[in-house]
């Protein structure tokens, strides 16, 4: 199912009401059950389940009219829950790029911008070519793909079911360069994309030649 439709039913559900109303700053029990028009019991149940799936915490104590309350807060693994417009902002940032740039420049600036980001992401190049290409994988994985490692004759192969930049290679394939040149700046070696853009879902292939090591 589409990752948006997803979000938008978690955020539907009372867990997901409790993280949204808990984004901005720490609540109570008896806060969040007000907003809610719940028990207090019932609050205390969902934020139990929230706190196993490590998504809030205790963060203190509040003072109340009777006796202090204890206070709940998101914790940071909990933002990737929310809705990003990073997909919508590139797409729309190419389109300008494609506008105003040669597709030689375009593509130019693009291996540029992955370079860049490697060197942000995985600034050492140490280690033999199959240890640096799974630095080359967590980079990815940090973006948001699932690679995964295989070699084949004299290369080794990075492929990923889940492209981390799908929404704006479906629209620009131009976008395949940020990506090969991001891989080819972590591994230091000869790398080639090969990505398969039929489809619904754009899938990752990056091949990297050993003997350029």
């Amino acid at each position: 199912m589409d990752k948006t439709k997803l979000g938008r039913r978690f955020f539907e559900s009372t867990r997901g009401r409790i993280v949204s109303l808990l984004r901005g700053s720490a609540g109570t029990v008896n806060e969040l059950a007000e907003k809610l028009e719940l028990t207090d019991n019932a609050v205390r149940a969902h934020l139990l389940a929230l706190e196993r799936d490590g998504l809030v915490r205790q963060s203190g104590i509040q003072r109340g009219h009777r006796k202090p309350h204890f206070a709940y807060e998101l914790m940071p693994e909990a933002e990737h829950l929310f809705p990003k417009s990073y997909d919508t902002l590139l797409n729309q940032l190419v389109t300008v790029l494609k506008g105003r740039l040669s597709s030689r420049t375009l593509k130019d600036v693009l291996r540029e911008v992955g370079r860049s980001l490697a060197a942000r992401e995985s600034p050492s190049k140490r280690g033999g070519l199959e240890s640096r290409a799974q630095n080359a994988l967590k980079v990815l994985e940090a973006l948001g793909g699932a690679a995964k490692i295989n070699a084949e004759d004299n290369k080794l192969i990075i492929r990923s079911e889940s492209c981390p930049l799908a929404a704006a290679v479906a629209e620009h394939p131009e976008v395949c360069q940020l990506a090969e040149a991001l891989v080819a700046e972590v591994v230091g070696a000869d790398v080639k994309e090969r990505c398969d853009r039929n489809g619904l879902q754009p899938r990752c292939r990056f091949e990297i030649n050993k003997a350029g090591r």
